[in-house]
C-alpha cells in the first residue's frame, strides 16, 4: 500500500488546509515512509501472543456504599454570595 500526491491532496482538501508542492511531496514521501515501516510489523510471529484489548491491566474498584455525615445548611450557605430561605439566590435570568 503507498500514498499518491492525490491522497494527499484529497486530505489536504478535507482538513482545509492550502498545501505547496513541495509540502505535498514531503507529506507523500512521510506517510509512505510511516506505512512501509508498519507493513514491516506484519513479519512479525504472533502466533503465541493472545489478543489484548488493553496494555495495562484494567479492573473495576467495588466498594461498599458508606453513607457519611454532610455539611449543614448554615455551612454550604457560608460563603454564597446571596442567599434566601437556605437556597442560593440568582439573578433571574428571565423575565
Amino acid at each position: 500500500m503507498s500514498i499518491s500526491n492525490n491522497d494527499v491532496q484529497h486530505v489536504a482538501k478535507l482538513a482545509r488546509l492550502n498545501l505547496t508542492s513541495d509540502e505535498e511531496q514531503m507529506l507523500t514521501g512521510q506517510l509512505n515512509a510511516i506505512l512501509k515501516y508498519a507493513e514491516k510489523l506484519n513479519e512479525l510471529n504472533t502466533d503465541d501472543i493472545a489478543p489484548t484489548s488493553h496494555v495495562l491491566h484494567v479492573s473495576n474498584v467495588m466498594r461498599e456504599d458508606e453513607t457519611k455525615e454532610s455539611l449543614s445548611i448554615e455551612q454550604v450557605m457560608h460563603n454564597a454570595p446571596d442567599e434566601e430561605e437556605g437556597q442560593f439566590k440568582v439573578p433571574a435570568v428571565m423575565e
